[in-house]
């Protein structure tokens, strides 16, 4: 049992599942948040271009009676708003997450191409083996091809 306990304290305090925690819990506010952008704002707009229609209200009522049963479609289109608006966000997100990714992986090749010449202290090709702006020989391919 100590080393079932032991197994899930090591599973439960990995990084990754601290992020997922804090991620629903981001995504929870999140939903909150949409549902009233959509709710408040979209649909009374939404509405202005349909007839001043209330989205909630639309029903296919089946049968008789107060307690007939309805297909409330009004509701299913809100929730598909709701969707939509979130799709587009988190698109939005990881559009810009991985512009920012390719940005930091461009920056990172080019550190490795290039170096300073000892001599005029221009930046230049790490292959060369003589400066092209001093014309310098580079002591560092010379040690290199000796060895």
């Amino acid at each position: 049992m100590k080393k079932f306990l032991g197994e899930f304290k090591t599973f439960a305090l990995k990084g990754n599942m601290i992020d997922l925690a804090v991620g629903m819990i981001i995504g929870s506010a999140f939903t909150g948040i949409v549902g009233s952008l959509v709710n408040d704002i979209f649909m009374p707009l939404l509405s202005i271009f349909t007839g001043k229609i209330n989205f909630d209200n639309l029903m296919i009522v089946l049968g008789s009676g107060d307690n007939a049963a309805t297909i409330n479609y009004g509701t299913f289109l809100t929730q598909l708003v709701n969707f939509l608006v979130v799709s587009f966000v988190i698109f939005l997100l990881v559009r810009q997450m991985n512009k920012l990714k390719h940005a930091q992986e461009k920056e990172e090749v080019k550190e490795e191409t290039e170096k300073e010449c000892p001599f005029c202290k221009t930046k230049i090709s790490i292959h060369a083996t003589r400066c092209p702006h001093c014309t310098s020989i580079l002591d560092d391919v010379q040690a290199a091809s000796s060895n």
